[in-house]
């Protein structure tokens, strides 16, 4: 077995990786414990509620966890570009056998405070003077590290900035960019909807997340997956409805994520 550790920011990121890796490369959610490959159970949180914060309604930080005859891999949401290091050296820590991990890929967005490349070589700072990580010269040497690139060596490394690796934006971006090809009436009708919301009856505070750089496009895809999966969570429309499928795998930014993800697994003949 051939194990991968991934790192997005949140739950849409997880959701949508998780939905793209089972259509491109055909592996399967793992639902039960009993199921779950040992490798993996030092991630799997032992008591509730988690003792580092003592919150009752905070979800458990459990990986999305996928696997078929040739890999294992972990997803692991961070809730937060900047909890990304701290997540994957809190990973790192427990897990007990670090020479069977083949992959490490850090996953996140640009959301318009920064490039990409800015936001890339900031994260490689960080990674590079952290005290809490293993010895990871197998996987990276962090001096030479590129955005969006992955050595081919033995044990792999790479950070993916979404859309692109070059253009600022979201997850959303590409969803809307998959609702356009696939639910082209609800796409137009979600710009409809925004476009007719009079900011102006509301408080500062009302639109304070739709005044986001990112928030217009975000309120579309929740518009959007209000229909297709009323009143569930937008990662649920992700992994049940068409926002991935045969034909968006080929939109020009998806090609690149899965180009990405087929290096990390180290797999030569992607299609």
């Amino acid at each position: 077995m051939k194990y991968f550790y991934f790192v997005g920011e949140g739950p849409h990121d997880i959701a949508f990786l998780a939905k793209l890796i089972k259509k491109s490369f055909g592996l399967s959610t793992i639902t039960k414990l009993e199921n779950l490959d040992s490798f993996w159970l030092p991630l799997i949180p032992r008591t509730f509620p988690n003792p580092e914060d003592d919150d009752l309604l905070k979800r458990l930080p459990v990986p999305h966890f996928l696997q078929n005859d040739d890999f294992s891999i972990a997803l692991h949401s961070a809730n937060g570009i900047e909890k990304i290091v701290a997540t994957l050296e809190e990973s790192l820590a427990v897990i007990d056998d670090l020479s069977k991990l083949l992959g490490i890929a850090l996953i996140l967005d640009a959301d318009g405070k920064e490039t990409p490349l800015e936001r890339f070589n900031s994260l490689i700072q960080k990674l590079s003077i952290s005290s809490e990580l293993p010895d990871l010269s197998e996987f990276v040497d962090f001096r030479e590290s590129e955005l969006g690139q992955v050595k081919q060596n033995e044990k792999r490394f790479g950070v993916f900035i979404i859309p692109n690796n070059k253009d600022s934006g979201t997850l959303e971006e590409i969803l809307i960019e998959c609702a356009k090809t696939n639910y082209t009436n609800l796409y137009e009708l979600a710009e409809n909807y925004l476009s007719s919301v009079d900011l102006e009856s509301l408080t500062k505070s009302d639109k304070k997340a739709f005044k986001k750089p990112a928030g217009r496009n975000k309120a579309i895809v929740s518009s959007i997956s209000s229909v297709l999966k009323p009143g569930k969570a937008i990662q649920v429309s992700i992994q049940d409805n068409r926002w991935i499928d045969s034909v968006t795998l080929k939109l020009e930014n998806i090609v690149l994520i899965r180009e990405f993800i087929a290096k990390i697994l180290g797999i030569h003949d992607f299609k």
